[in-house]
């Protein structure tokens, strides 16, 4: 199947307390998506369910989480949560 391609990175900020890693730590990784995530995340910003940081963060995970299961569907891992998240993709696209 034919993928999106998108590199993710992820920096280290501060801590619970606002204080800055003492190590300056990055985790980068490449992964496809059938969606144009870009697009999912500006539908999300447009529903007005949350404020912009947390729309792009809820779409972003959600889509990388997704596209996890269903590459590996038949894990026993999600055998129970697959018919859940598949309600909620529907009532969400709603």
């Amino acid at each position: 199947m034919k993928q999106h391609q998108y590199r993710i990175t992820i920096e280290h900020l501060a801590d619970k307390n606002g204080v800055p890693p003492v190590e300056d730590k990055q985790l980068q990784f490449e992964v496809g998506n059938h969606d144009d995530i870009f697009a999912i995340v500006e539908r999300m910003r447009q529903r007005s369910d949350f404020d912009e940081a947390a729309a792009t963060a809820f779409a972003v995970g959600l889509k990388l989480f997704g596209e996890v299961m269903m590459t590996h569907r038949n894990h026993p891992l999600f055998a129970e949560f697959s018919p859940h998240f598949r309600d909620f993709m529907q009532a969400l696209k709603k």
